[in-house]
């Protein structure tokens, strides 16, 4: 059986609000892998994808990926066309943003059986936030592998001063943490990747 090589990664900027830090991260860490071999990055902003609030009578679980809302159709087609994600996530009040959890609960099928990874920032560098969304991104039968970036404050009051896109080097020291964390967090998401592109294939 033969499959294309490439890997079709989404970044997703987990917040809309006003004077966000997010993007820092999130265009670094796109920068990041498209720096890499085979694999095709796209940065979804969630501000380009005005969702409205929850409120549909059916699960998307029973939908079967048919959306009557056209925001929502056009948000399952970026999500179904992945192998794996990369959310990039502020801590709120010891947990995840809202808009977040609603671009996630908006969807079901287009998220199995594909590997997720996490950049966190905000307090202790978004562990919270990223422990809280591990179980949901297992209830919607993703893979969230055990490498997160989880930005420390030096690195995080360094990349407010930066423009969008900021300096990757701001961002350097995140490769001297105990080993190259950004490399171990690339090698775990691409090797799920790539298995799991196998099986669904299979």
């Amino acid at each position: 059986m033969s499959i294309s090589t490439n890997l079709s990664i989404k970044v997703i900027l987990g917040t809309t609000r006003e004077g966000r830090f997010g993007d820092k991260p999130a265009h670094w860490i796109a920068g990041e892998a498209a720096k890499l071999p085979g694999l095709d990055v796209e940065l979804l902003d969630l501000r380009d994808h005005p969702l409205p609030f929850f409120d549909r009578a059916l699960s998307p679980f029973r939908e079967n990926g048919v959306y009557a809302d056209p925001a929502v159709t056009r948000w399952a087609a970026k999500i179904a066309s992945a192998d794996a994600y990369i959310v990039v996530s502020p801590e709120y009040n010891h947990g995840y943003s809202a808009v977040l959890k609603n671009a996630f609960d908006h969807l079901f099928p287009e998220w199995g059986r594909k590997p997720i990874g996490f950049v966190g920032y905000g307090n202790v560098g978004g562990a919270r936030a990223i422990e809280q969304l591990r179980l949901v991104a297992i209830e919607l039968h993703m893979w969230p592998i055990r490498s997160a970036l989880h930005l420390p404050l030096d690195v995080y009051l360094a990349a407010m001063k930066e423009p969008i896109p900021p300096n990757p080097q701001v961002f350097a020291p995140l490769r001297n943490q105990f080993g190259d964390r950004v490399a171990m967090f690339f090698d775990d998401l691409l090797w799920s990747a790539r298995a799991l592109k196998v099986a669904r294939l299979g």
